[in-house]
């Protein structure tokens, strides 16, 4: 091994040491995570994390060699900590959009979804009903921007931004808020073992779900590439199933191999 390597020359050896690096790099990705988004990325039983996105990074892993280390951020650090390098990855239910297509890369969607309100059983029963009412967001997300941009129109009295999930159910069953606008699946699998709370108004948004990365990013475009093959082996549809308990749409983003999204 030695005789051979003597015979390299420098500038070999100095693009076999920056492949090294390049390789190396790669060992671990940082994935950052709102830890507490059900069904997406959450603590099980022994505190291990777990969900839909939680497989899908592991997935995209494997198949490029290397390990995961996840680290919870609040979601709307999440922007900031991909964009300063922090994390290599950001996961979340985070939404496609041109604004932050602007300042961030996504891979190709992998989730098709809506907002909706969640509210006591005997609360308000739709959107109509939260006139003069206080509406709780997550700071940051779709929702916070659907809620903010609606306020006159449904008449909200106000509007209460938390940094996750928890607490803003706490608040909600406490009587604090009278209803949580946010992504629909996340509120169905959270309420679905909990009678005194209910989805009670699907919200049409249009959004789609996708990892998200600094700007430009070459990861970004690796990632993809393998989301190609999760999807065309029927992966992803495979963890569709397990965490939403039924095989997505054929036609939707999930099931469908998607280029990656630029700016309109």
């Amino acid at each position: 091994m030695f005789g051979y390597g003597m015979r390299i020359t420098m500038a070999a050896a100095m693009a076999l040491a920056g492949s090294a690096l390049a390789a190396s790099a790669q060992d671990t990705l940082t994935v950052g995570a709102n830890i507490g988004n059900v069904p997406w990325e959450f603590q099980d039983d022994t505190g291990a994390f777990v969900g839909f996105e939680i497989d899908l990074v592991a997935a995209v892993a494997e198949r490029m060699g290397a390990e995961v280390e996840t680290v919870n951020i609040p979601f709307n650090g999440l922007f900031s900590a991909v964009q300063s390098g922090r994390i290599d990855i950001a996961t979340s239910s985070i939404t496609i959009t041109d604004e932050r297509l602007e300042s961030v890369t996504f891979a190709q969607p992998y989730y098709d979804s809506d907002q909706s309100l969640t509210a006591l059983a005997e609360g308000p029963k739709s959107l109509a009903e939260t006139r003069d009412k206080v509406v709780g967001v997550d700071t940051g997300s779709t929702g916070d921007m659907w809620a903010t941009e609606n306020q006159a129109e449904y008449g909200f009295s106000e509007i209460r931004r938390y940094e996750g999930l928890a607490p803003a159910m706490l608040d909600l069953q406490a009587g604090r808020i009278d209803g949580y606008v946010s992504d629909i699946p996340a509120l169905q699998y959270y309420v679905k073992d909990k009678p005194q709370l209910a989805v009670v108004e699907r919200i049409p948004t249009g959004e789609k779900y996708s990892m998200m990365f600094a700007k430009d990013a070459e990861l970004a475009t690796e990632v993809n590439t393998i989301l190609d093959a999760l999807k065309t082996e029927g992966v992803v549809a495979e963890l569709h199933e397990k965490w939403f308990g039924v095989a997505p749409d054929a036609e939707s983003s999930t099931a469908t191999v998607l280029p990656m999204p630029t700016l309109n």
